[in-house]
């Protein structure tokens, strides 16, 4: 697609505009007020240059590029305005319209892709839940932000691979043996595994505060785990089995897939090299018995390598995990979807691999996001069991769309598949709305509230896109389809407002890729959406002109599709009727 900005820049040199194009294409803004055009050039820095004042060299530039315009058939540019001390770029409406529609119809599912990553390899590890314990509504940020973080990797060109780094290993299954050998049952944890199991760990908090034996007990049995005794390794795996079992079932919900399971566990027998390599290379130090990495010019505190039990950490196995996927992949970036909790860790271990020499521990990047809180300002704790099960999120919201479309009478037939789509979504698309290192406080009415700037309002801007299209007369879609529109007949304020929404697009995945960030992709997506209905609402697209009428559903087409692609970075589902 034309790059107007630059094809602007490119204007601005051949009218005899005293900048080089790239300094211009810094300069080149758009205007906050729309009616002011579709970019703007700031004059105040030729000031100097010229020594005259920057309304008159503004004046001057606008006449100069006008002047072009008119000699220049093939221009995109409509006209030339100054304003005070800015040359205001109207385009041409039509040549834009045009470029973008046919591009979308063209491209279909590919627009919005780019070959930006040149196929270099991108780790996005997310999701990570505790073996054992439940997937709670706080998982479902690491969850969603991380798949939609490797699906816009993935439309930017990068090959990505997916890691989910299970908590599979620990002291807390030492507590977990121990409870289940002191209160559980085999029947109890097959029939209901996780909330079974949930009840013996906080059980065994409880018990240990009253009885502190219960800890030295637990840390006994851990040992064995990491010594390969057989009962407690047996009791691990199928506690392992159990849980990878109900995590696939909301895994499957929300339509996510991971490459690797392998968590810490995976790492457990690799670990010694790194220490090896820590003494070798004299960074580690002895401290009260524990083995450290002091970090005090970084002004970090240490970093704790060994317990003095011999025992290692999570920052052990980090470091472990990050060479063993940089041997294996050889990734550009390995991306780490970890709550702000942990931010001192990753600064900590990221540190400590600079330090032991790898050149590569940057391309090690932590991106973190807000906490989860329950109503009422209560933290999510597993030790006291306060949490609010994912899939009982999930479902929950799947049956309250399902009401609604009973209300409204729609066909049972087609309820189950688009209640799953729009339930689902909603929740997804809910914690995508907003920055991802805000803090969140789950609510139940805010969650599957559908009015306003929501998922299923998005969804169902797209069905409403889908049901122009199967109402238009299909020889006259066909048309539309095949491109070459006369994009004069879509050049009202509402149609090119959205035309310009389209074209941004690709540059909006850019941007959240770069950033990290899928919430600008939700908001430019609702932006479209919003668009799109008011276009629908200003204008009647079935017209009895047949070149207006084809190139308006080319339009509504080509906002439809531009939908579909932005829900689909975000990994929902868009339904073609609701």
């Amino acid at each position: 697609m034309i790059d107007y900005k630059e094809k602007t820049a490119d204007q601005l040199v051949a009218a005899g505009v005293e900048l080089t194009k790239d300094e211009l294409m810094d300069l080149i803004e758009v205007p906050q007020d729309e009616s002011m055009g579709d970019y703007a050039l700031p004059c105040f820095r030729l000031a100097k240059v010229l020594r005259k004042a920057p309304p008159m060299i503004a004046a001057d530039i606008a006449e100069k590029l006008n002047a072009s315009v008119e000699s220049d058939y093939e221009s995109i540019i409509d006209k030339v305005v100054q304003v005070n001390a800015y040359v205001n770029v109207f385009l041409s409406r039509a040549k834009m319209a045009s470029d973008v529609v046919d591009e979308v119809l063209a491209k279909k599912d590919d627009f919005g892709k780019s070959d930006i990553g040149g196929h270099k390899t991108v780790i996005v590890e997310y999701s990570s839940p505790n073996i054992a314990k439940p997937f709670h509504i706080g998982h479902i940020r690491s969850t969603v932000i991380g798949n939609a973080i490797y699906k816009i990797y993935d439309a930017l060109g990068y090959d990505t691979i997916r890691i989910n780094h299970l908590g599979d290993y620990g002291t807390q299954f030492g507590k977990m043996i121990c409870a289940y050998r002191h209160w559980g049952n085999e029947e109890d944890v097959k029939r209901e595994p996780i909330k079974t199991l949930l009840s013996y760990y906080t059980k065994f908090h409880e018990e240990a505060e009253k009885d502190p034996s219960l800890d030295d007990e637990a840390r006994a049995i851990f040992a064995k785990l990491e010594n390969g005794g057989e009962e407690e390794v047996r009791l691990w795996q199928w506690f392992r089995e159990e849980s990878l079992k109900e995590f696939s079932r909301v895994y499957k919900m929300l339509g996510i897939e991971f490459d690797s399971y392998n968590g810490e566990s995976f790492y457990s027998d690799k670990m010694e090299r790194f220490v090896k390599e820590m003494e070798d290379k004299g960074l580690l130090e002895e401290s009260e018995g524990a083995q450290i990495v002091r970090l005090d010019d970084y002004d970090m505190p240490p970093a704790l390598i060994k317990k003095s039990d011999g025992s290692t950490l999570y920052i052990t196995r980090d470091i472990a995990a990050a060479v063993y996927r940089k041997e294996t992949y050889n990734f550009y970036k390995n991306i780490y979807v970890v709550a702000s909790q942990q931010n001192l860790h990753f600064q900590q271990w990221f540190r400590v691999l600079d330090l032991m020499g790898y050149d590569w521990a940057y391309d090690c990047v932590h991106v973190p996001f807000g906490l989860v809180s329950l109503a009422g300002g209560v933290t999510m704790s597993t030790r006291k069991g306060q949490v609010v099960f994912l899939e009982d999120v999930l479902n929950q919201s799947v049956e309250k769309t399902a009401e609604i479309m009973r209300e409204k009478g729609v066909d049972e037939e087609v309820i189950p598949e688009i209640a799953h789509q729009v339930g689902i979504g909603a929740v997804v698309f809910n914690e995508l709305s907003n920055n991802r290192i805000k803090d969140y406080v789950f609510d139940w009415d805010r969650v599957l509230n559908f009015d306003g700037e929501t998922g299923p309002y998005v969804q169902y801007t797209h069905a409403r896109a889908c049901s122009v299209l199967r109402k238009a007369d299909p020889a006259d879609v066909e048309k539309a389809l095949a491109g070459g529109i006369d994009a004069s007949k879509i050049t009202g304020d509402s149609a090119y407002d959205l035309v310009k929404l389209i074209y941004r697009m690709p540059a909006v995945i850019e941007e959240a890729g770069s950033k990290y960030e899928p919430s600008i992709v939700t908001r430019h997506i609702i932006q479209i959406a919003s668009t799109f209905n008011r276009f629908y609402h200003d204008e009647h697209i079935l017209v009895e002109d047949a070149d207006e009428r084809i190139a308006k559903i080319a339009l509504v087409a080509a906002a439809g599709q531009a939908i579909r692609n932005g829900l689909h970075l975000l990994g929902i589902e868009a339904p073609e009727r609701m």
